[in-house]
């Protein structure tokens, strides 16, 4: 786990551990390397939830805020990625509470099945062109799910976390976790189906 967060500084191995000791110890050097070092795919998940750039960007700002204000209660034997992404939920789910509480109650469509999503890009021009627009296909039906669907694909498939670091960013369950994961690819394979009938 620790070469996935390594990188080469002056030629001296830096790891988000040794960057979190110094944030933990005041140092305001650190909060630039930490945020440098999730910068991208923190942005990417509350964008995500929100829809919004501007509310991203915000709630964005507003989450490294609570990071230094909150570091000193942060566990280092678990996860920061994890605790990082909590922040960010809980501050997107009070700004959604607030500002567009239908928004969170959407409503979960019911059932369970296998689904994947369908991979494609080919070494061929004309199979990259494909592999943009199915890309942009995908974007765009993600964007119509509930937002506990779309935060949890996110979290799976774009930011590669594991089942268990899901269930700790969100609070719930593995089973639940599973299950919802479950019908949230249901959801979106039914999305693109239909847009693809559309089409036809």
């Amino acid at each position: 786990m620790m070469t996935r967060f390594q990188e080469a500084r002056w030629g001296v191995p830096v790891t988000v551990e040794s960057e979190l000791t110094r944030l933990r110890g005041g140092d305001a050097g650190a909060v630039a390397a930490v945020m440098e070092r999730y910068q991208h795919r923190l942005y990417r998940y509350l964008l995500r939830l929100l829809r919004e750039p501007a509310t991203a960007e915000d709630i964005f700002q507003q989450t490294w805020i609570k990071v230094m204000e909150r570091i000193g209660s942060f566990d280092p034997s678990h996860s920061f990625e994890g605790w990082l992404f909590a922040v960010a939920r809980n501050l997107a789910i009070d700004h959604l509470r607030r500002y567009r509480p239908e928004s969170i109650d959407e409503p979960l469509p019911s059932g369970d099945s296998r689904a994947e999503l369908i991979p494609g890009s080919g070494p061929g021009a004309l199979e990259q062109v494909l592999a943009k627009e199915r890309a942009a296909g995908l974007a765009r039906a993600m964007a119509e799910l509930p937002m506990v669907f779309r935060e949890v694909l996110t979290l799976r498939f774009e930011e590669e976390m594991r089942l268990e670091e899901i269930a700790a960013v969100l609070s719930l369950p593995l089973g639940t976790v599973k299950t919802r994961l479950h019908r949230a690819m249901k959801h979106l394979r039914s999305t693109l189906e239909s847009k693809s009938e559309t089409l036809n």
